[in-house]
């Protein structure tokens, strides 16, 4: 018996030593080696002060800034450590009531715009942190964020042009557009007075 335990324990030690430490370790090193600003979680710094991650949507209120997708993240809106999706169906009616509140607010927001609301504006995502929307969204919302800066929307279509993502390789995904870059560019260029 004891010609058996040993062997058993032996590997048991050296597949714990290698699988979670070495291996661990080696993937982390070769991530901080090729992919620095990935592996560091896709900071966005600006002026040396941290204003999110580029893979972490955050939330935008203000008629001045374009608004991201919906969150379905709990306690707080966008919180990572509570990401998931709301696991509503389309005939849910709690998903029902909350997309047509979420259109009341856009209209109330935007009067003027009688365009067809994106579905990216008033639905959430499956990890509920999305950071990026559609290029159609940014559109529904530029009249608003124009008028509350005090600039001309093609001074703001021009700017979000140069933020508009492409999919890979001209087939791969949706064109896109990362909400918290937009609006960080948005201060940069067309500070509200």
């Amino acid at each position: 018996m004891t010609s058996q335990f040993r062997p058993a324990l032996v590997l048991l030690l050296a597949l714990t030593l290698l699988c979670g430490g070495v291996y661990p370790l080696l993937v982390t090193g070769a991530g901080k080696l090729v992919f620095p600003a990935q592996a560091a979680g896709s900071l966005i710094e600006e002026g040396g002060k941290l204003r999110g991650s580029s893979l972490i949507g955050q939330p935008f209120s203000s008629p001045r800034y374009f608004w991201g997708r919906p969150s379905a993240t709990a306690p707080m809106p966008y919180n990572a450590a509570g990401s998931s999706g709301s696991n509503q169906g389309p005939l849910n009616p709690a998903l029902v009531e909350a997309v047509k509140g979420r259109i009341e607010a856009l209209h109330a927001a935007d009067p003027a715009n009688q365009a067809p609301v994106p579905v990216d504006l008033v639905t959430a995502s499956a990890s509920g942190l999305d950071p990026e929307i559609s290029p159609a969204a940014i559109l529904y919302q530029l009249g608003r964020v124009a008028r509350a800066r005090g600039v001309a929307p093609a001074s703001l279509q021009e700017l979000v042009g140069r933020h508009t993502r492409q999919p890979l390789l001209g087939m791969f995904g949706e064109a896109r557009v990362n909400v918290l870059a937009l609006n960080l560019a948005l201060d940069r260029y067309f500070p509200v007075r």
